[in-house]
């Protein structure tokens, strides 16, 4: 666990508490004793005798009766100062570990458009759709993020933000992964798509906001045009690399025979230029699966801007130890007034 104790100690303690306020309940058994009267019970038949002293003498049943109350009061009262302490959940306080920063806030924004569905790459000796081979690279570059938040924005013809910023990598890979084309619409809201990440980036005071943006087309929707987002977004300081994907020919068979086709006509590779030079990026061109790999291998190149460091203190739960001690104690008492009660 990396987050924040809700309740603060001084740095050296080790054994800490989760929920300290529950230490408050340990005098609870003495405070119902002293203000609660005692329940009493009726005995008409009682032995009077002229010698009572006889039954207080050391060594005598009496004696051995009242011991045997104080052990089990005292076994009791340990079994509940057990029971607190177990629900304060006590925890132990490792060594702090350096959490690995870079200080960069990463934005990946993915087309999802009926477009990407065309299967122009190659991958293991088959061909696969422009989805997939963005899924298969990007995914790779997302792992290699190491001290970088990272944030997903899955774009059509709206654009959602499917992970907002978060160290948790593997969770970013995932989403990506369980990406569909056309869950955004058919059409490509690019502008949408840079004006949500400038939206999400702006909330957080990173020295270093960087968005990547892969497509296949030209923006089709939304409510912003894609060159105004740009400029919101160098305003806002926000860098834009823009990567178009799509190779230039493939062969298509029809009735008529097989014949080349270039599936890139629908790129607006000027717009994505114009994008990136406004905002301080660079426009890149992935025509086939190792160019696209090449791109993102070259985006691990940027330069990390340096941030305090941030540290966490694991913590381990301590609360069944105590928890089982009660459980054992409250059997032992109830085996005894089990045994009692027989004998009576």
């Amino acid at each position: 666990m990396m987050s924040e104790l809700p309740f603060q100690y001084p740095a050296q303690l080790a054994l800490q508490f989760e929920w300290p306020w529950l230490l408050l309940l340990l005098p609870l058994p003495l405070l119902v004793r002293w203000l609660l009267p005692p329940v009493t019970g009726r005995n008409d038949a009682v032995l009077r005798v002229p010698f009572l002293e006889d039954f207080n003498a050391p060594g005598s049943a009496t004696s051995h009766t009242l011991a045997g109350v104080r052990w089990v009061l005292w076994l009791a009262l340990v079994a509940w100062a057990l029971l607190v302490i177990a629900c304060a959940r006590p925890q132990w306080q490792g060594e702090a570990v350096e959490l690995p920063v870079s200080g960069r806030d990463l934005m990946l924004a993915v087309d999802l458009s009926g477009s990407m569905e065309v299967e122009d790459f190659e991958w293991k000796g088959r061909m696969v759709n422009r989805l997939i081979a963005t899924q298969l690279v990007a995914g790779e570059f997302i792992e290699r993020r190491v001290g970088d938040r990272v944030g997903l924005i899955l774009f059509g013809r709206q654009a959602y933000l499917q992970t907002p910023l978060t160290f948790d990598r593997t969770t970013v890979k995932t989403l990506l992964d369980e990406a569909v084309i056309g869950l955004a619409g058919q059409e490509t809201a690019i502008g949408d798509a840079i004006g949500l990440a400038v939206k999400r980036l702006r909330e957080n005071s990173s020295a270093s906001r960087v968005l990547i943006l892969l497509t296949d087309g030209a923006n089709t929707a939304g409510a912003i045009e894609p060159l105004k987002a740009a400029e919101l977004a160098a305003s806002e300081g926000l860098k834009i690399y823009t990567v178009g994907i799509g190779a230039d020919e493939m062969l298509v068979r029809s009735l008529f025979g097989t014949r080349r086709v270039n599936p890139s006509t629908d790129l607006d590779e000027e717009t994505l230029t114009a994008i990136a030079t406004t905002s301080g990026g660079r426009y890149f061109r992935a025509r086939d699966l190792q160019q696209l790999e090449e791109i993102y291998q070259l985006l691990d190149e940027l330069e990390p801007v340096a941030q305090e460091k941030q540290f966490f203190r694991p913590r381990r739960s301590l609360y069944p130890w105590p928890l089982a001690a009660a459980m054992l104690m409250t059997s032992l008492l109830l085996w005894r007034q089990c045994r009692v009660q027989r004998a009576t």
